[in-house]
């Protein structure tokens, strides 16, 4: 077949679209294909060589799309290779705008997407200008100062951003990235690994997204071996979900799936399913508290399905001695909590990651990827263990509120590999559920699960023979589902007929159990069931669709009515009920259509409709007969309409007979049929046209003008005329051929045989007859009214209209393409920018259609409307409409989902989808086939659409914006012709305009959500003419600031300008390199393009135009007026000139938040490069340094003692100014700033500043400015939602860099003023100026810094005593700001200041908070560089821990959570010099000694300051407590790592501290120490540290308090849960926890019992614990404890009450027995019948027992009565006797 292909086209195409192969005219394609691709190749090179990047470049790479989209990669290796490097040199080329960047990444994606297409031998890629591009874009440091506008949403239908673009990108071109790829990005990488930075984030994102996974297994020592062990144990050791964790989990899932067989994840398996099941934040316990972070960090389900689906085969078989079944008890965790969101998605998405992996090992076609080695293939029994294990929670899941649509997408991978083990259990759900008429949702529910398995059932195959013997009885159950009065069952009804139907040949087959001797028993009995399908149809016709029908008619109220459609919901059962029963009769033998077509027929003509919705219904219905079998249908109606409606006299009335209306509705859908079938009748309907399209009716012209409108379409179009399963039909005796052998067979794709209709020539010629006849009368008509020789009344004009429109839909694709000169000088191009044109197999021979139908009466909207639609028509209609092509494409997608057997792939799909594939490239072809090249006509017809666009009318604008929005969209660079049209209406000389035609030029200038928005075009040429116009617009006469309409348009218009504008490009050039590629495309590979390479002069030529633009564009922005729009244009590129000096005393003199902007952009610009030099390599750099505080990095900390404190000093010292360098490792080369010698001079006076410098320092050294702007800045802008103003900061710190303190002696007093004021808005702006010149002063002398400081301490002390609740957050984020990204030893002065005594109790506690949070902002920044400074503090807090104060010790807790944050514990880190948890935790313990011995409740006492001696102590602990307790609260969600051992020695207290009852009325204490205990159950625990909390957990167990045994068990439960499958790989931690809650089962204390058998009863649910022999006859032996017998009792005498022990004991077996059977609510496994019958002999025993009996069996007939005729089966019939009688419960009036 290759072979053939490469002969004619002259090369082998890489992969083409092989439905093209089947099209009508598919002999023409590879010459087209060769034309078009031979000009895109030429054109294209051309470009790139004469640098023109617009609008070459994008016109032709904009073609290569299109044509992709067309023929796929029909085109060399060569040439695929060429056009990858050709873009890929574009795309990373230096200062290409987003919006261009975005459309060639597109298409560069398109092309990498098949990786099997390419290998690493054909293709490599460099990783590093992707990585610029993106640090470029993602970590633009230039766009906060609006330097660089990116769009904030995409415009257009960029419905992806720009971030996920590029990432697609990194993905599509990662496989190919060299072997050194993976070493040189560690490198890169590495030293920003510092976790307590965001560095972190991105480094880890980075990894995630660019290092390779797929090297070959001869390359993984320069792959993932350098980094897997070194990031694994980062995860392993990493515990409170931090935003990176993420990012290594989806790499390890990707490393896991591109390399089966090669990694050994089994030391890990625990790791990773308890992480899991964490990650899935499931509910446990009745108190549990959520950490936010782990809602927000969550794992990705779909990364977590492909790593597990990577190890499956470890999962599910015993590994080693210890049965892992991890599978098997992650799923069963869905009985524990039902319903939940995450784990459905788990469910779903699973097996499909499972049948994708099988589908890889087994039916893929080997490519150059690495194939998965058979030593980790999986084998058949590991396959059945999956299945088994996802069967219990999918078919559980089936009837959850939310879940069945993902049950049944799982059931239908599921069934593809197991289909024996899947099908019977729904099968056995679905029977009952048809049965039912109570639970509607159980039908709906088991159907579209059943839909899913259809494809695995229907064929049988050798797994599943007996499948196909349930098609029938399902098929007559599922009848009674057509509901009227159910809408979902009716339609999951349609949609299960539907499918079985398209998958079996509806054929009586029963003479071959007689004709043939070769047939299996199973056949034997599919053919005799086969005598049923044709009374299955009869009863769907007779009694469902007819039953529908009728009880759809309407009644006579809407008849009256006009509403001219059907609601929603008719609408669905009516495209429902016309789908199913035309697949039906698809599928019929030609005996059944026959009966099926009288049936039909006579319905229809006994009976007179209503026409719009019973009508509709049935003219479906005849519409699927005529469209089966064409001839015997049509001559059965066309005959009986035609001969109705000529008897019909009526035809000039207003109001038409039903009658009439009724037989044109069926005549108008009969006719969709074949063409060459409706040429026999052709004058009969050319008769009845004649008759009734000029009817006076509305509604009858309306169905005349359908009529017309289909004989065209059936005529003229070429399309398929069957969709039967099997090519050929059905229609051969059984002895030759028999149906049932196609049960469910897919389609075959090389033998299709498509019948197609293709127009023949008298078609063709009963098409231009029919045209001639009713079309030119019309436009003759229309032309005399227009140029008033003839009358016509508003009705005439709209019914002429109709009729035009109806001839446009029907004959439109015979019609030729809107001929016209093309639109000359438009865009200028030094390369051709013409169209290419495709053969859709119809030749063009008609003459223009006239179009000046627009004179009319204004108010005429009716006529507007259908104008409206015949402009759209002519300017976007090619025989089909883009909406309807659309929304069919997207069906085609979501059957074929539905339908689509993934496991075998190779497009085995079922004919009919096949077919309509085909179809859609047919369709497809269409909508391309003209191009879009901008004509003279097209001109005439925008013009058209913009008066209608600003007319008076709101409806008629609106639609008419719609079509020129899709218009504008579809012609090249026609906005360039229709911009300067828009403006004349907002021209402030011209006073003709009306407020209509103002608004309606505003809204053609905002565009639609997802078109061509020509306020905001890419295009300095119109910005040019927009932008200024708009700002002038504001002096029309017909602008109205009264009119809120107008007022709302502008400012969308302002949004819309500011959030989809992004920098366009001024300063563009192309790279040497890409030159090369061009020239390679011009001259190799087939077909040659016919264009020459472009000569010297041609290129130099193409230099000097690029150049020319570039200075244009420069030009441009600086014309551009208004100050927003101004704001935009500041850009990187341009430094600003003398020619904006006027600008920017303009932007200088508005004191707005766009002004700041713009001069902190502008300070941006005008900033002096400072020269950097690399540091001198540390000697001990090159050998791999273990992370943390060491030797080489202690140089980078603060040292009190060695602090630059002169000038001198000052000097020597090397400031490393990023927190991050050096913590991890250290960077290749460290980049410091050269000594001050060789910086840029300071303190410039005015005369060596350049004249753009001196601007800004004239205004700023202006005492009045300054007054004014100062003014300004302290205002209140909106009260109470001011907040640090980051944009203000910026311009400070642009100011005070660029130039030094020249403004500091202005700004004192006022910094002075301000700061003595409490005033919010007075306190924000100093604060703002003060972060600002911190930060500003970085390269200030020592001197100046000094002097500063002098300044500033005592400025900032004042601030803190002056602080409030509205103020602290501005001071604190003012600090934090100042001490980001600065060397500590820098900013000394102001540390020492913070520490001096920030707990004094002057101001009050809450100036003390204050003054912490201040000072923790500003260490928080520092990180890890100033362990001198955390000692000090905590030092300083130490004996303050005791605090009084509520929000005191809140923010200590706070503070000492930061100040422990460094002690982390990862690995290949070395302790940290910073504080350490362990050694304060023993101090703390010290001092809470007093509250650890003796057993008495710790009471919340609040102590007056005077009260001294014993009690003292203790006080003093319990405020301690309250302080730790807020410390642990504060460091669960921040820390990396839990410091367990030390939590552990807290653990008893806590407990006798926690309450039980959850109940907000508790003290502080208590609450905290109870959300305390929820965190820390949810811990991360390692294996080594479980046998320690274990024993923390029994001694508490054996307390005294029965509060502290009870809260063990809610902590028990959750810990486990949290920590489950490290857990259960450590066999005696889960002996330990068994007896412990064994143990407790037998307390005294009746609550503390109850709760140990809720927790026994949820471990056995999850399978923590199983239920052996052992525990049962534990729990019967101590059930069988004897009770004495009760003696009477005087009367009044003190109760001799039961020996407590032996009523405990006899109660804790029963509450044994009972968690046993609760563990179980939705099965009864073989223990349980007897365990219930054990139970029942205690139902009269003493309280508490009875009432325990009691509740578990009102429990256990709850959760099992759903399935009750399964379950009880498993029961003999005595013991269903006791049963009965236990759970119905006795009639009282017996």
């Amino acid at each position: 077949m290759k072979k053939d292909v490469s002969e004619t086209l002259g090369f082998v195409p890489q992969k083409d679209i092989v439905y093209n192969k089947l099209l009508p005219y598919a002999d023409k394609l590879d010459e087209e294909s060769n034309d078009i691709l031979s000009k895109i190749k030429g054109n294209l090179g051309r470009a790139v060589q004469l640098r023109e990047i617009w609008p070459g470049v994008l016109f032709w790479t904009r073609k290569l799309s299109t044509y992709m989209r067309l023929y796929g990669r029909k085109f060399s290796k060569e040439d695929h290779v060429l056009f990858i490097k050709l873009l890929y040199e574009l795309i990373t080329m230096d200062k290409l705008e987003i919006s261009m960047m975005q459309g060639l990444a597109r298409l560069l994606i398109n092309l990498l997407k098949k990786r099997e297409l390419l290998s690493r031998e054909d293709l490599e890629l460099p990783w590093r200008p992707l990585y610029e591009l993106q640090e470029r874009i993602l970590y633009s440091k230039t766009e906060h100062l609006g330097l660089n506008w990116f769009p904030k949403y995409a415009p257009l239908v960029f419905y992806l951003t720009v971030e996920n673009v590029l990432k697609t990108l990194v993905k599509c071109c990662r496989p190919y990235f060299p072997d050194s790829a993976t070493q040189e990005m560690l490198e890169e990488w590495r030293p920003l690994l510092c976790p307590f930075d965001v560095t972190m984030q991105k480094a880890i994102g980075y990894f995630e997204l660019f290092l390779p996974t797929t090297l070959p297994p001869q390359l993984h020592h320069k792959g993932f071996k350098l980094w897997f062990d070194e990031l694994v144990s980062l995860w392993v050791a990493v515990q409170n979900l931090p935003g990176w964790e993420v990012h290594l989990v989806n790499l390890f899932a990707r490393l896991a799936n591109d390399n089966i067989g090669y990694i050994d994840w089994d030391p890990y398996i625990p790791k990773i399913f308890t992480r899991i099941l964490r990650s899935l934040n499931l509910p446990v316990g009745t108190c549990q508290m959520l950490v936010p972070r782990y809602l927000t960090n969550a794992y990705d389900v779909g990364h977590v399905v492909l790593w597990v689906s990577a190890f499956v085969s470890c999962l599910c078989m015993p590994v080693s001695a210890v049965s892992c079944l991890h599978m098997p008890r992650l799923m069963s965790l869905y009985t524990c909590v039902h319903p939940q969101m995450k784990l459905m998605k788990l469910l779903q998405r699973l097996p499909a990651s499972v049948v994708r992996r099988l589908h890889r090992e087994r039916y893929r076609k080997p490519t150059w990827l690495t194939p998965v080695p058979d030593s980790h293939k999986l084998t058949e029994e590991d396959i059945t263990a999956f299945v088994e294990s996802m069967m219990q929670p999918v078919l559980l899941a089936m009837f959850s509120k939310t879940g069945s649509l993902d049950a049944a997408q799982a059931l239908q991978n599921l069934a593809l590999m197991r289909p024996e083990l899947v099908i019977p259990p729904v099968l056995e759900k679905t029977y009952p559920a048809m049965e039912t008429l109570t639970e509607p949702h159980q039908l709906t529910a088991t159907l579209s699960c059943m839909i899913g398995v259809a494809r695995s059932l229907v064929p049988g195959g050798p797994r599943f023979p007996e499948g196909p013997t349930h098609m029938l009885p399902l098929l007559m159950r599922a009848l009674p589902g057509v509901d009227p009065n159910d809408f979902s069952k009716c339609m999951i009804t349609f949609q299960f007929i539907a499918t079985f139907a398209t998958l079996v040949p509806l054929v009586d087959c029963s003479s071959a159990v007689h004709e043939r001797s070769d047939l299996t028993e199973v056949e034997r009995e599919m053919c005799s069931a086969s005598v049923e399908f044709e009374d299955f149809v009869l009863q769907f016709m007779d009694s469902r669709c007819f039953a529908l029908i009728d009880s759809s008619t309407l009644e006579q109220t809407r008849e009256e009515t006009e509403t001219e459609k059907m609601t929603h919901l008719e609408s669905l059962v009516e495209l429902g009920l016309s789908s199913t029963f035309s697949t039906i009769l698809t599928q019929c033998s030609m005996d059944i259509f026959k009966v099926a077509l009288e049936k039909v027929f006579n319905f229809a003509t006994t009976n007179i409709f209503e026409t719009r919705v019973a009508g509709r219904m049935v003219a479906d219905m005849c519409r699927a007969t005529s469209k089966c079998h064409p001839a015997e249908s049509l001559k059965l109606f066309v005959p009986h309409c035609c001969g109705a409606i000529n008897q019909m006299e009526v035809l000039s009335e207003e109001e038409l007979d039903k009658e009439l209306l009724w037989n044109l509705q069926l005549l108008s859908e009969v006719t969709r049929v074949d063409g060459d079938k409706i040429l026999p009748y052709s004058t009969q309907l050319v008769q009845i046209l004649q008759l009734s399209l000029h009817l006076k009716c509305k509604q009858g012209y309306a169905l005349a003008c359908n009529l017309l409108h289909h004989i065209l379409r059936s005529t003229a179009l070429i399309y398929p005329t069957e969709y039967c399963s099997v090519p050929g039909g059905f229609q051969q005796p059984t002895k030759d051929y028999l149906p049932i052998k196609d049960w469910g067979r897919p389609g075959d794709l090389w033998n299709l045989n498509i019948q197609w209709h293709v127009p023949s020539t008298e078609e063709t010629r009963f098409v231009f007859y029919v045209l001639d006849l009713i079309l030119r009368p019309e436009l003759l008509r229309l032309q005399r009214h227009t140029q008033g020789e003839q009358d016509m009344t508003r009705d005439d004009v709209l019914q002429s209209l109709s009729i035009v429109q109806h001839c446009l839909l029907g004959a439109g694709s015979q019609l030729p393409p809107l001929r016209g000169e093309p639109i000359p000088e438009l865009v200028t191009s030094m390369v051709s920018l013409a169209e290419t044109n495709l053969f859709t197999g119809v030749h063009y021979v008609w003459p223009v259609l006239p179009d000046h139908i627009l004179e009319h009466s204004e108010d005429d909207t009716k006529s507007l409307f259908s104008i409206i639609k015949i402009i759209s028509d002519l300017l976007h209609f090619k025989g089909s409409h883009k909406q309807e092509f659309d929304s069919r494409w997207k069906s085609f997608n979501l059957v074929k989902k539905s339908m689509e057997n993934r496991l075998h792939g190779r497009k085995q799909h079922i004919r009919a989808l096949l077919i309509d594939r085909v179809m859609l490239q047919h369709e497809l072809r269409k909508l391309t086939v003209e191009g879009c090249e901008y004509r003279s006509i097209h001109q005439e017809l925008l013009r058209d659409l913009l008066r209608l666009s600003t007319s008076t009318y709101s409806q008629v604008r609106s639609r008419a914006q719609s079509v020129l929005f899709t218009a504008l969209g579809t012609y090249n660079f026609c906005c360039r012709d229709v911009i300067p049209r828009v403006l004349e209406y907002l021209d402030p000389g011209r006073t003709d305009v009306t407020q209509q035609q103002f608004k309606g030029a505003l809204y053609c200038l905002l565009g639609n959500h997802s078109g061509v928005c020509m306020a905001n075009l890419h295009d300095w040429d119109c910005i040019t003419l927009t932008w200024p116009a708009l700002v002038r617009s504001g002096l029309s006469s017909a602008m109205s600031l009264e009119k809120p309409s107008i007022v709302r348009l502008f400012d969308d218009l302002a949004d819309k300008v500011h959030r989809q504008y992004e920098t366009i490009g001024i300063d563009f050039a192309i790279p040497a390199n890409c030159n090369a590629l061009a020239v390679q495309l011009l001259t190799s590979g087939k077909p040659l393009p016919q264009d020459p390479v472009p000569s010297e002069e041609e290129e130099a030529e193409g230099l000097r135009k690029q150049e020319e633009k570039n200075l244009d564009s420069v030009k441009c922005v600086l014309e551009t007026r208004g100050t927003t729009f101004l704001l935009c244009l500041i850009n990187t590129t341009i430094l600003l000139n003398s020619r904006v000096v006027v600008s920017l005393n303009f932007v200088c003199s508005f004191s707005d938040q766009v002004a700041i902007s713009a001069v902190a952009g502008i300070m941006k610009q005008l900033k002096r490069p400072h020269k950097k030099v690399t540091l001198a390599p540390n000697p001990i750099r090159s050998s791999p340094l273990p992370a943390g505080d060491r030797p080489d990095n202690k140089w980078l900390q603060y040292n009190s003692s060695s602090l630059p404190r002169s000038q001198q000093a000052w000097e020597a010292c090397m400031f490393v100014e990023k927190t991050h360098w050096g913590y991890y490792s250290w960077p290749q080369k460290l980049m410091m700033y050269a000594p001050s010698e060789e910086q840029p001079k300071q303190g410039l006076t005015r005369e060596e500043m350049t004249e753009r410098e001196q601007i800004i320092y004239d205004h700023f050294s202006d005492p009045v400015f300054i007054n004014q702007l100062i003014e300004f800045l302290s205002l209140e802008d909106r009260k109470g939602k001011d907040k640090f103003s980051p944009r203000r900061f910026c311009l400070f710190k642009g100011l005070f860099r660029n130039f030094h303190d020249a403004f500091l002696p202005l700004l004192k007093p006022h910094m002075e003023r301000l700061v003595a004021d409490t005033h919010e808005s007075k306190q924000r702006c100093v604060a703002e100026i003060t972060s600002g010149l911190i930060r500003g002063s970085k390269h200030w002398s020592y001197q100046k810094v000094e002097s500063l400081w002098e300044f500033l301490c005592p400025l900032i002390r004042t601030a803190l005593n002056n602080i409030t609740v509205e103020t602290y957050a501005d001071w604190g984020t003012c600090i934090a700001t100042a001490c980001e990204s600065r060397d500590p030893r820098k900013l000394h002065w102001l540390f020492e200041m913070l520490m001096e005594s920030p707990v004094n109790g002057e101001g009050g506690s809450f100036v003390d908070a204050c003054r912490l949070y201040v000072l923790q902002g500003g260490l928080a920044q520092q990180e890890w560089r100033v362990p001198e400074l955390l000692h000090r503090l905590l030092q300083y807090l130490e004996p303050k821990l005791t605090q009084v104060y509520k929000n005191v010790r809140e923010r200590i807790g706070s503070v000492l959570t930061y100040i422990f944050m460094i002690d982390v514990n990862l690995p290949y880190t070395r302790p940290t010099a910073s504080p350490r948890i362990k050694e304060f935790t023993e101090r703390v313990m010290l001092r809470l000694k007093p509250l650890m011995e003796g057993d008495e409740e710790i009471q919340n006492h609040v102590v007056e300051e005077n009260e001294v001696g014993e009690q003292d102590e203790r006080t003093q602990a319990i405020k301690l407590l309250k302080t730790v307790l807020k410390w642990l609260m504060a460091s669960a969600g921040r820390s990396f790592s839990t410091a367990v051992p030390e939590q552990l020695q807290l653990l008893p207290l806590l407990f006798k501290i926690a309450p039980v009852e959850n109940d907000d009325s508790y003290d502080e204490l208590k609450r905290d120490a109870k959300t305390c205990l929820s965190l820390m159950s949810q811990g991360l625990l390692y294996t080594e540290q479980i046998p320690q909390v274990l024993l923390a957990l029994r001694v508490i167990a054996g307390s005294g308090s029965w509060h502290a045994r009870y809260t063990v068990l809610t902590y028990l439960q959750i810990m486990v849960f949290y920590n489950l499958f490290t857990f259960m790989s450590d066999q005696r931690a889960v002996d330990d926890v068994r007896a412990l809650v064994i143990r407790l089962l037998e307390d005294e204390q009746l609550e503390v019992r109850e709760m140990a058998a809720t927790t026994l009863s949820g471990f056995l649910q999850c399978n923590f614990l199983s239920m052996d022999a052992a525990m049962q006859s534990h729990f019967e032996a101590l059930c069988k404890t004897r009770l004495p017998k009760k003696r009477r009792r005087e009367l009044g005498s003190v109760m001799d009450t039961i020996p407590s022990g032996d009523l405990v004991r006899r109660h804790a077996g029963v509450l044994g027995l009972s968690a046993c059977i609760l563990s179980s609510p939705y099965d009864v496994p073989t223990w349980m019948p007897q365990l219930l019958m054990d139970l029942s002999a205690h139902l009269n025993d003493t309280q508490p027992i009875e009432m325990t009996v009691k509740k578990t069996l009102s429990n256990f007939r709850r959760t099992h009565h759903d399935n009750w005729q399964e379950h009880k089966q498993q029961f003999t019939d005595d013991q269903l006797l006791v049963l009965t009688d236990l759970l119905v419960s006795p009639c009282y009036y017996a």
